[in-house]
């Protein structure tokens, strides 16, 4: 299951394909174009707009049906929860097809429910590969996604670090720098070490 990293450029948000998903909507369409043709399912990791920003033109694209965690769903045209504000933006309202929730499948990854960047942020693992597309919960290098913002939750990411360090993990494919192919589980166990060094 080979994952295919588009990389966001500046503080827009990495994309990945895996079969025929595509992750987040944050880099510019021109980027997605070479794999339109097999794109059938679009999942957001979140709902922040640097995630988000060219869901419509890549939808009208691919034609790939949009999911998102039934906890961010609403917060897609809410300038303030989607944090457009930050970037200057405002937030169109999105149509959302699927609203997902823990455990759920998408193509040969499952959801795994992360609150605490955001409420409805989530992560997508498949087993047999042992890979994680973290989103913005955990980063490579003992990083973690930001609970400062509207929405965010300091106890659940910490909670959800924990329960990502129950995984068995190679691979991490976060929402933004570069993704790592070997070792994932010590990047997310370093996240989880520092985020109680810090708070406690």
């Amino acid at each position: 299951m080979p994952v295919t990293w588009i990389p966001g450029s500046g503080f827009w948000a990495n994309s990945y394909v895996v079969g025929s998903v595509l992750v987040d909507c944050g880099v510019l369409p021109m980027q997605v174009a070479p794999y339109r043709d097999r794109i059938k399912e679009i999942v957001l990791t979140h709902c922040h707009y640097d995630h988000t920003a060219h869901i419509a033109e890549i939808r009208a694209m691919t034609g790939g049906r949009v999911s998102i965690h039934r906890l961010d769903g609403p917060n897609l045209g809410n300038d303030l929860l989607s944090s457009a504000m930050l970037f200057g933006e405002k937030s169109a309202p999105v149509s959302v097809e699927v609203l997902l929730d823990d455990g759920e499948k998408v193509g040969d990854l499952t959801v795994i429910h992360t609150p605490g960047h955001t409420p409805g942020s989530i992560c997508l693992y498949n087993e047999a590969e042992e890979v994680l597309i973290s989103g913005d919960t955990v980063f490579t290098h003992g990083s973690f996604g930001r609970y400062d913002l509207p929405g965010g939750n300091l106890p659940a990411l910490r909670a959800s670090l924990q329960r990502l360090s129950g995984y068995a993990v190679r691979g991490v494919y976060a929402g933004h720098g570069d993704p790592v192919r070997e070792g994932g589980s010590r990047h997310i166990a370093a996240a989880l070490k520092m985020i109680g060094e810090i708070h406690g």
